[in-house]
């Protein structure tokens, strides 16, 4: 705890656009919780580089990343948000848990059996051990919660693992961490494919709307967006492109999927698909806007960035300077 304050770490990946899924399933949700916790959130640049990236691309999403994150409200004075690979202790911590993870556990990571099929050109042993530096990452804070999507919840229960097996040898080292199980985020579908969930690696752009596309890219892809059979507006999971875009509907404009069918009932799917994109476009306007102002104010954001490594490091080091005395590390001279 912090403060008085139990801690809540997260963080997304520096590669591709954050889409609309992104936003209404997670983001969206973090911006209430620094009332309640100390709230870290990393753009975790380090986890990108299991798959071969541009490093200038690299540097410029990373900075996209975390300026997404200020603009879409999360407060850079009372979270705090900084690069991965701004604090070294991510990489040491995450040296000394590998030497207490068994490969057996690494082995039956689905996410590393789906990487390596994506990429078989590239199967790095980062990317066999990524889940050890993901722990590493929730450990370094002490977290108490981590908000977790079903795919991370396999991750999560590793660290659990790997949390206990240390404390059982050395002690009250860590804190177990637990899921987040708070308000639940819309989960939005591809529009596309509306049994998919929407991905920012997803290969058709038509699929995902991003959060920086433009208003008039916005209403193309609706329109173009899969329905089904027929032409009432109904929530049924027998129509899951409807359903899915009821659900966008809903999460922008607030309204129950319930008012959403009564709402345009009699009407046909062109109509509903344009107030859909219509309701995107008003939550998306303003998160532009913010960004569009952090980029013209260089000096503030390069502020943030520095003040909150120098946070993130020293409740990290803290850490990490008392699993370095528990294994036997020299002590420093100062």
């Amino acid at each position: 705890m912090i403060d008085g304050k139990k801690t809540l770490f997260s963080g997304m990946q520096a590669t591709g656009n954050l889409t609309l899924g992104n936003y209404l399933g997670a983001l969206k949700n973090w911006v209430t919780l620094d009332s309640e916790y100390e709230c870290f959130y990393s753009v975790v640049d380090m986890h990108s580089i299991t798959v071969r990236q541009n490093p200038a691309e690299l540097r410029k999403r990373a900075r996209a990343l975390l300026t997404l994150y200020i603009a879409a409200g999360l407060d850079p004075e009372k979270n705090c948000i900084y690069y991965q690979s701004h604090v070294s202790a991510h990489a040491e911590l995450s040296w000394i848990l590998n030497c207490y993870t068994y490969m057996g556990e690494l082995s039956r990571m689905t996410q590393f059996k789906d990487k390596s099929q994506k990429h078989s050109d590239n199967i790095n042993g980062g990317l066999f051990t990524y889940p050890v530096l993901m722990a590493a990452d929730i450990l370094l804070f002490q977290a108490d919660v981590v908000p977790v999507g079903i795919d991370q919840k396999q991750h999560l229960e590793l660290t659990r693992d790997i949390a206990e097996r240390f404390n059982s040898i050395y002690g009250d080292v860590f804190t177990i961490p637990e899921p987040y199980i708070g308000k639940i985020g819309a989960k939005i579908m591809s529009l596309q494919e509306p049994t998919k969930k929407m991905s920012k690696s997803d290969e058709n752009p038509n699929g995902s709307i991003y959060l920086s596309d433009d208003p008039d890219t916005v209403m193309r892809k609706f329109k173009r967006a899969i329905t089904d059979s027929g032409s009432e507006v109904l929530y049924t999971e027998d129509k899951p492109g409807v359903k899915n875009l009821i659900d966008i509907y809903s999460a922008c404009s607030g309204k129950t999927p319930d008012e959403i069918v009564r709402e345009f009932d009699g009407r046909g799917y062109g109509d509903f698909k344009i107030a859909v994109g219509e309701s995107v476009v008003s939550v998306l306007k303003p998160i532009q806007d913010k960004v569009d102002d952090l980029n013209k104010n260089k000096d503030y954001v390069d502020g943030i960035i520095k003040a909150n490594a120098e946070k993130a490091s020293y409740y990290a080091n803290k850490t990490l300077r008392k699993v370095q005395k528990k294994v036997g590390f020299p002590e420093r001279i100062r």
